[in-house]
This record gives C-alpha cells, structure tokens and sequence, in this order.
C-alpha cells in the first residue's frame, strides 16, 4: 500500500515527525516498510499490510490512527462539512426516487444517494496530485472523488450516470448464467450464477465488489449521478474476481473484509468532497443494513498480559495505550472490559489484545529469557535398535534404500491407493531385488566394484505390522526382523569390539 506522508499530515494538527522518524516507528511498531521515495515535496512509503490488518489499514486514515497511537499525537476523523441535505422524493420527477433491492445475502450492506446538477471537469490540482502521488491516474472530478476517498478511509465506492440507467431502481442480486458485461475497460466478460451483481432493471452494471460496467460510466456530459457505497461478504468478492480473473483495488480491500460501519463515513465523506468540486444538490441516503452486529468486549487480566509477555505493565502503561488507541474501557481488580470499534475485525480475544497492547509498549523492553523446560526422556526401544542396525551397515560399506510401502499384491488392501498398487508389501525382499537389479546395470556409472544395499522398514505380512531388515550384496539377499537382527552374536560382537565387516547368517 502506498501512503503519503502529505496526505497523512492532513490528519493531524501537529507535525508529524521527519519521514525517517515515522518509518522507523511504524516498522517497531506495526509494519515493514519495504520502500520510501521521495516524490517532490512528498515522500511516499511502501508499507507492506498483512492480511490480518487489510481491512483496518489499507487506507492512509487507518495508517494515521497506527502514527498517531505509536507517536501519542491526536489524530482526527475526516472533517465532514455540515451540510443539510434535501429529503429524497423532493423533487417530483420520476428519478428522484432511488429504490434499492437486496436479494443476496452476500450482500451486507448497501448504501446509495442521488446528487443532482453536478458539474463533470477535471479534478482541482490537490486532487489529482494526491492521486498521482500514490500511483493513481486522474480521470475526472467525480471519478476521482470516489477513489480518493476509498484509499483515504479505505471503503470502495461507485458512481453511476442515473440518466443511463433503466430507471432509479438498483437490483444487488446474482447474475444468471451466461450473462455478458462490458467492463469499463472494454473487456466483454461472461458471468455464472455464482457471481453477485448490481444492476437496474434491465441490465448488469457492476460485479459487485470487483469492477464497473460501461452502461452506466460517468463521461462529460454527466448531470445527475447516483453513489454507491456498499459492503459485500469477503469469499464471494474473492470468488468473483477469480472467476473474472479480474483483480482491483476494490477487491483487494472487500476479499480481506472490511466493516459495514465504514459505509456512512464514506457516503458522507464522498458527497462532501463532490459537492465542494463538483456542486449540485444531494438526496437523502437510502440505507439497506441486515444483520447488524453488536461490538465485541474482550476481557483482559492485566496478570494474563505480563505473564504472556514475560514483563510487568503498569496499570497506568496499559491505561495510556488503550487510550491512544480510543478503546473504551473498564477495569476493575486488574480485569479489563475492553470494547473493540467495529473497524478493528482483528481483535476478538485476550490474545490479541496482548499483542495490541505489547507492540506499543515495546518488545525491546522484553528481556529475552530462555524457557524452564523440565521433562524426564523416555527410552523408545525401536528407534534405538533401527539406528543400530543402520549404523552397523552404513559402517560395513552398505547404502540405504527405500523401496515402495504399495505393491501389486498382499494380504492388506488400501482402496485409496492407485490401481495398480493397491497392497501393503509382506516383505522387503522383493523391492530390494528390484533396486539391486536396477544399481547393478548402473554400477559403471556410479563408480562402485560392488553393489551393497539395505533397508529397514515396516511390512504387513498376514494382517500383521512388523519393521524388517534387508540388504543384499553381490553374494546374498537376506530378510529379517528388526528384534531378530539386533540380537545376533555376530551383530553385537561388531557393536562392542570390531570395525571390520561381519557377515551373519
């Protein structure tokens, strides 16, 4: 995510600390910063957002609330202009009357508003300075109001030209299979069932949460628009998008999820900016909200957060941190009652909160410590005997081979194995026949006078489970079981007094 250092300052009264400075925070802090250029009087930071955080932080308000928690600066909401707007149905003609359907549940939020007698030109010099700064072109006034917005607070929003629209009426509901939609890039793509669109009454204007339609595109001869700032299930954008293999800003920000709470900041932030470079006059919002969800408490006991970070937080430290971050709280006996903000989707547990609550005080104030581990080691018999009847033939000039668990006959039969090979092996032998086979026609090419090869492994013969010994040399091919092969004079003799090789029966 690109970030301006002048866009963020915006949100602060005070100066912010020099660019270095801020990055150097924001990586002990919260995240890697991979890049920092300075571009004329800016300087732009690459800031590398974890899944984890997207939905908060992939805006330059949620990166300021992270600056202003790490260096204790108030930070402010966008200022929204107080503007009173007309009821919607003031106006009698037919397309002052916006109607908005919800037929899929995928579909969580959705918002929209008709402005009227907007003027469409190119952006003021801020604007499409701004946007360029970060990556972005400048397509026009309306155009570029709406994506400033979305990486200002980091909510997608939509512009539609309601004279093109069948009528006033918006449909969010799936596409029927075989659909056809000419993107606003000219790409003609084909939609299924499972893709959910927005759409009037006649045609498909949008896959929702991944990219517009030309039908509906503002051009220059725009008057009358209607904005849509919606909320769509994460799975279902990602689905879509992959289906399309089309991939956008948009869907980066709706596949990581972000809250439905954020949709009224962005409705009122976007009028705001369009009324002010744009004019005309707006309606009343027209506001689809199922399922709304209550904030979540997370209980803390600050004698859980010491011990899970191995330090002592004073009370007075983590009252002062759950403050910057604007939490509300409670705290009694030492046990908090924190209320999450809708906007943080990552916090849900006294874990997270731990996490929250150490990144700022510092994990350099962590002194490490190695663990006080106490256990008894217990003596695993077969193991010990498979490493001894394995150093005996390495030391002996042997090399270890694994053949195939799966044969083509046996006593046990897997069904989830390949047809072919649908048995567990009764014996080493036979693989080991094969691999001899196979490294004596190779035994030029290896640089061996002599092929020595053994395995130790477990085989099934009638029903039963039993580890096995095998080798084979130029001489023999003998089988065995591990207990049996362990316990041979010959075999321990070489454990405790020989290095030569020995051969047994």
């Amino acid at each position: 995510m690109k970030i301006s250092y002048n866009w963020l300052q915006k949100y602060f009264i005070e100066k912010l600390p020099t660019p270095e400075d801020l990055s150097g925070g924001i990586i002990f802090h919260a995240f890697e910063i991979e890049e920092m250029d300075k571009v004329g009087d800016d300087t732009i930071f690459e800031i590398k957002i974890l899944p984890d955080r997207a939905h908060d932080c992939l805006s330059h308000w949620g990166i300021a609330k992270e600056v202003s928690v790490i260096f204790n600066k108030t930070i402010a909401i966008p200022k929204i202009r107080e503007t009173v707007f007309p009821e919607a149905g003031i106006r009698q003609d037919i397309r002052g009357n916006l109607e908005i359907v919800v037929n899929d549940n995928n579909c969580r939020r959705y918002m929209g508003r008709i402005i009227k007698g907007v003027k469409v030109g190119p952006s003021p010099l801020w604007l499409s300075k701004a946007l360029i700064s970060i990556g972005q072109k400048s397509i026009n006034n309306i155009v570029d109001a709406t994506n400033y917005v979305m990486f200002d607070i980091g909510n997608p929003i939509h512009a539609f030209d309601l004279d093109k629209l069948a009528s006033p009426k918006i449909i969010v509901e799936r596409a029927v299979d075989g659909e056809k939609l000419t993107l606003l890039d000219g790409k003609e793509v084909t939609l299924n069932s499972s893709i959910m669109t927005i759409r009037d009454n006649k045609d498909v204007l949008v896959v929702a949460g991944v990219k517009g339609g030309k039908k509906a595109e503002i051009d220059n001869n725009t008057v009358n628009i209607m904005i849509e700032v919606a909320n769509f299930d994460p799975a279902s954008v990602r689905r879509a998008a992959k289906s399309l293999s089309i991939f956008t800003d948009s869907t980066k920000r709706f596949e990581n999820e972000i809250s439905p709470e954020l949709a009224p900041l962005a409705m009122d932030h976007v009028t705001d900016l369009i009324l002010q470079i744009a004019g005309g006059e707006a309606y009343q919002i027209i506001d689809v909200y199922n399922n709304k969800e209550e904030n979540k408490i997370v209980s803390l006991r600050q004698e859980y957060l010491n011990r899970m970070l191995g330090i002592k937080i004073s009370k007075d430290d983590i009252d002062n941190i759950l403050e910057r971050f604007g939490y509300v709280f409670l705290e009694d006996g030492g046990e908090y009652q924190i209320t999450i903000p809708p906007f943080r989707l990552d916090i849900n547990e006294p874990h997270d909160m731990v996490e929250e609550i150490g990144r700022i005080y510092g994990y350099d104030k962590v002194t490490p410590a190695l663990p006080v581990i106490s256990f008894e080691t217990k003596e695993n018999k077969t193991w010990e005997n498979i490493n001894r009847a394995r150093n005996y033939f390495t030391n002996t000039g042997y090399r270890e081979v694994m053949t195939y668990t799966f044969t083509s006959h046996g006593d046990v039969e897997v069904m989830a194995s390949a047809s072919d090979k649908n048995f567990l092996r009764q014996n080493l032998s036979d693989g080991i026949k094969k691999s001899y086979e196979l490294n004596k026609l190779n035994v030029a090419l290896i640089g061996n006078s002599e092929i020595k090869i053994f395995e130790i492994g477990t085989v099934f013969p009638n029903g039963k489970e039993i580890i096995n010994v095998c080798f084979a040399n130029k001489k023999e091919i003998k089988e065995t079981s591990l207990d049996e092969f362990v316990l041979r004079d010959e075999f321990k003799d070489f454990l405790t007094q020989s290095s030569e090789p020995v051969s047994f029966d």
